[in-house]
């Protein structure tokens, strides 16, 4: 049973919609309807790649790490979000805090709102 906050194994597209390699990722909420999809954001281990104030990394000494699932200090791109169907996602690997979980989905609709994100704007 797929549920908010779990982190699943899935092909996340690239931003060319080419299917990407399996990854990874955070699923958000179900998708009201008739369908079982999801809103799910990336997980990378590509720190990199962070948006500080506005991305979300999880290190190996937060309580929520072990259970994860990850193997590695990864971070959770609320920018790279997507709409995927169940039959997409190949299973649960672990599972974030329902805080942490919160306070993305927190960051996420404020950003999306348009209200102020800490760190650099997001890209038009």
């Amino acid at each position: 049973m797929k549920r908010p906050g779990q982190v699943a194994i899935m092909r996340f597209p690239s931003v060319d919609l080419r299917l990407g390699k399996p990854r990874p990722v955070l699923l958000l909420a179900p998708v009201p309807g008739a369908h079982e999809d999801w809103l799910v954001c990336m997980i990378s281990s590509q720190l990199r790649h962070e948006a500080p104030g506005f991305d979300e990394v999880i290190r190996k000494v937060d309580g929520d790490f072990d259970g994860s699932g990850l193997k590695v200090v990864s971070l959770i791109r609320l920018g790279r979000v997507a709409v995927v169907s169940a039959e997409m996602l190949a299973g649960a690997i672990g599972a974030i805090s329902e805080e942490r979980l919160a306070a993305v989905r927190h960051r996420l609709a404020d950003w999306v709102r348009g209200e102020q994100v800490s760190g650099p704007p997001p890209a038009p």
